[in-house]
């Protein structure tokens, strides 16, 4: 009885969440639905899933439920073997020599498209097919050595990035996970030499960040051969340039067990040559001017049902998973767009003469330039750690790839923002080559699925979990005797946590000793994640999903804890083998730990705070005022 009397003191009263577990950061998109809010309806019904609680190995998973599953980031995993190794220096010699020596991104900028001989020699180089399989005419490349090449690409030319991106990494990335052989038989092979590119289609002009609302429609024939498909897309990156396209309408589909017709999302692969498929001028953007985005029109199109993607009305998860999967990528090129900033900022830094020094001796100047190679490790370091978990075999790392996104976004902005200010004037000039790479850098907050939707992402679907798990407990409450081993492991732990003692959880056999303290502060933050993640969820139940404010702060420590657990491995491997840079790496993960647990901890413990609430009330009436008078409502201090 001493397990049923502890298991009383969690003081359970969870109002249900949802019945539903997010999967993917459009889902959290429709949680935010106009006035209202909604659990998006392609998730499956957590009924039906197997205990996540109990079987995921995601380390972001675990913080959510105050556990501490290393497995996926300890040690720093290595997934290539002796011959992937070998495949990968062979192709990063002439990939970089091609950048360099034939690729000018000044010039792809200033044509607004990729120059010819460029195009000519990246299909040359095998580059539009890089992880097409050997047997259908691609390299075949692991996950890790793909990061590797798109890093090379994003440290020299964005504009060229994207092209290739949102050919392979989302364009024709349907067909790698749910093709049929036939499917992959037809296109991928053209699709791998260049010869035809792809293009992804799901944003509409009224349905962006809510995916669900798309207007794009499909049809069945009266025979059932082909389905006819209506509608538009806008900001289709590569959609005037793309002869096969991976593109998402709604379909009627009927309800076997009510015989009910309900619209739902279905996936096609839509071919230009198809007839009535049509592309508008190339969009005038901000930066990756050299990527062609263009609106594309479907009317009448006759698409075999062949070329269904996946089953018919699962086109939402197909399009969740295809983001899902190529956001690695993201933060891969991103970190080599921050080595090549960085680099600049360092030669001008060194160069630069200013009251009888260089600038590099000044300690405003070395701040900068400390913090940037902070911001390039920490998303090197994401990239290549979830890249190596996906080749692993992981399969649940949606809410680390959300985060890789968001971190590595941000901080490749922060980086090339801090590399002009250092350049001074200089960094403004065209001539310079950094401010393309900021106007480049600035929708990477935005496409793919925006920062602050991603946000809500990471944090609906670890509050999600958490409700599946404390819903569990609700339910062993009901059966003491038979759960007591349960309910006491659970009680302890939270009232330990609750009480300042921590639940024992300790990462001093996966971390390095130079790197303790850094590891006691990762483990101390995860601690109080857990915990002011338990006390939300029980106090708002099912409306925290109208809480943007906390989420967003939720969000925002579980990016921070997640990031001090990756530097930890990253840095602990390099001190083990003792690498030429160890001592470096430690000098950036002790600093980046020590700065996190400040921040995650002064974040949380607000969170808690009466002081945050007036704060979130104060900052939504002023938005509310400022709504109502259509953007000011201080007048001019002179009155006129």
């Amino acid at each position: 009885m001493r397990g049923a009397r502890a298991a009383s003191g969690l003081g359970l009263r969870l109002p249900p969440l949802s019945g539903r577990r997010l999967q993917s950061t459009h889902e959290a998109e429709a949680v935010l639905h106009k006035s209202g809010t909604r659990v998006a309806t392609e998730a499956p019904a957590a009924a039906k899933s197997k205990s996540i609680s109990e079987e995921s190995k995601s380390f972001a998973v675990g913080m959510f439920l105050g556990r501490l599953n290393a497995e996926q980031v300890f040690p720093f995993p290595s997934a290539l073997n002796e011959e992937q190794t070998q495949t990968l220096r062979e192709l990063v010699g002439p990939v970089v020599r091609f950048f360099e020596e034939v690729n000018d991104p000044a010039r792809n900028d200033a044509l607004e498209r990729v120059d010819d001989a460029t195009l000519q020699g990246l299909k040359e180089l095998g580059l539009f097919g890089l992880q097409i399989p050997v047997e259908l005419g691609g390299l075949g490349l692991t996950n890790t050595q793909y990061a590797r090449l798109v890093d090379i690409v994003g440290l020299h030319d964005l504009g060229v990035g994207i092209t290739l991106g949102a050919h392979q990494s989302i364009g024709f990335k349907g067909l790698l996970l749910y093709g049929t052989p036939a499917q992959k038989k037809k296109y991928l092979p053209r699709l791998a030499t260049g010869e035809t590119m792809a293009a992804f289609c799901l944003t509409e002009s009224t349905s962006g960040s809510d995916a669900a609302s798309i207007r794009t429609r499909a049809e069945l024939s009266p025979c059932g051969t082909y389905y006819t498909l209506d509608g538009g897309k806008i900001w289709i990156s590569n959609g005037g340039l793309a002869e096969i396209f991976t593109v998402f309408a709604k379909t009627p589909m009927r309800d076997e067990a009510t015989g009910e017709t309900k619209d739902k999302i279905t996936a096609f692969i839509v071919e230009r040559a198809f007839g009535g498929v049509t592309s508008g001028p190339p969009e005038k953007k901000m930066g990756i001017r050299a990527s062609n985005t263009a609106e594309v029109h479907f009317e009448g199109v006759r698409v075999p049902v062949e070329n269904v993607l996946g089953a018919p009305g699962a086109g939402f998860k197909v399009a969740m998973n295809i983001l899902n999967n190529g956001r690695f990528g993201m933060a891969a090129a991103l970190a080599g767009t921050m080595r090549g900033i960085l680099a600049k900022a360092v030669e001008y830094a060194t160069n630069r003469t200013q009251f009888g020094d260089k600038i590099h001796n000044f300690g405003a100047i070395q701040e900068k330039l400390a913090r940037m190679a902070l911001l390039q490790y920490v998303t090197e370091s994401m990239a290549y750690m979830i890249s190596a978990n996906m080749d692993q075999g992981a399969l649940d790392f949606q809410i680390e790839a959300a985060i890789s996104k968001i971190f590595g976004s941000e901080a490749a902005w922060t980086v090339t923002d801090e590399c002009i200010q250092v350049m001074g004037g200089m960094g403004f000039m065209k001539d310079s080559g950094v401010e393309r790479v900021l106007r480049d850098l600035r929708v990477f907050r935005i496409f793919e699925g925006t920062n602050d939707i991603l946000r809500l992402f990471v944090a609906l679907n670890g509050f999600q979990i958490l409700g599946i798990q404390l819903r569990g407990l609700q339910k062993a409450l009901k059966n003491p005797l038979g759960n007591v081993g349960l309910l006491a492991t659970e009680a302890t732990r939270r009232l330990r946590r609750k009480a300042g003692l921590g639940s024992g959880l300790s990462l001093r056999e996966h971390v390095h000793p130079d790197l303790q303290d850094s590891a006691q502060k990762t483990v101390q933050c995860l601690e109080l994640f857990a915990e002011t993640a338990d006390a939300l969820l029980l106090k708002h139940g099912k409306k925290i999903v109208d809480e943007q404010f906390v989420l967003k702060r939720v969000a925002d420590s579980a990016i921070d804890v997640y990031a001090m657990a990756v530097v930890l491995s990253r840095a602990s491997r390099a001190l083990s083998q003792g690498l030429p840079a160890a001592q470096h790496e430690r000098l950036l993960c002790d600093t980046w730990c020590h700065e996190a647990h400040e921040r995650v901890t002064a974040t949380l413990r607000s969170l808690t705070a009466d002081g945050s609430r007036q704060t979130f009330r104060n900052l939504r009436a002023i938005s509310r005022a400022v709504v109502e008078s259509g953007g000011g409502v201080a007048p001019n201090p002179l009155g006129f």
